[in-house]
């Protein structure tokens, strides 16, 4: 039997590629409000952070989330992807 294909994401931060899940991902809905995606599947344009500050940080400075998105980002939003990464992570099966 194969092994399973992991799905690869890269982090809009740090520019590494790492696994789908071990990734946050920020998502701006179609009606274009933007929110965190624990699980990986609402539907619109996602882009993908590791899972600590530093990664949030040079994706904000550099505009990398912003561009990602397409959408200006504000500070609430902000403030809901670095509570999501002090949480611990979600259990996805």
């Amino acid at each position: 039997m194969r092994p399973r294909r992991i799905p690869m994401r890269t982090c809009v931060g740090c520019l590494e590629v790492r696994g789908k899940k071990e990734l946050i991902r920020v998502v701006r809905t179609p009606a274009g409000s933007l929110d965190v995606d624990p699980t990986g599947k609402k539907p619109g344009r996602g882009a993908y952070l590791c899972a600590n500050a530093e990664c949030l940080e040079k994706a904000l400075k550099g505009r990398r989330l912003e561009n990602a998105l397409g959408v200006k980002i504000d500070s609430d939003t902000i403030e809901k992807v670095r509570a999501r990464l002090s949480a611990p992570p979600p259990d996805r099966r």
